[in-house]
């Protein structure tokens, strides 16, 4: 009777840590749902986007409320941790924003007052590297550049 119980005791211990451990392995292998919005704030929209080859994309957020720019560089595939920057300019003011590091799934948030005026932005994704220049300006052609270091 007592090895029936120790049995059963440790057949429903076994159930018991592979149902944890596959609830663990399920939560941690997804793939987190990352969005601009997400990383900048649910007020800020998309004005403009770039590919960062085929790793991701970084985007141009802007929040007219405020007259701020956020920028995000965003992993198509989220996973072990990368390096990985955004940044944005604005030449007219000279105030500038980063943030580089080495990261799972995107860069950002980088914020500027933009309101009225032209910015420059970008990022990378390991050694692929975007740039936009004269962005947003009515009267000027943007200018977008892309690199592999």
């Amino acid at each position: 009777m007592r090895n029936t119980r120790f049995i059963a005791a440790a057949g429903a211990l076994t159930a018991l840590v592979v149902g944890a451990t596959t609830a663990v392995a399920t939560t941690a292998s997804a793939a987190p749902n990352v969005t601009p919005q997400g990383v900048c704030g649910s007020s800020y929209k998309t004005v403009n986007s770039v590919p960062v080859g085929s790793l991701g994309t970084v985007y141009l957020t802007y929040n007219s409320s405020n007259g701020k720019n956020c920028v995000a560089t965003i992993r198509a595939n989220p996973g072990t941790a990368k390096a990985m920057g955004t940044y944005i300019y604005v030449p007219a003011t000279d105030e500038w924003a980063e943030d580089y590091g080495n990261f799972t799934s995107y860069a950002g948030p980088a914020y500027v007052y933009g309101k009225g005026y032209c910015v420059s932005w970008g990022g990378h994704i390991a050694n692929v590297y975007v740039s936009v220049d004269n962005s947003n300006c009515a009267a000027r052609k943007e200018v977008r550049r892309t690199s592999i270091r």
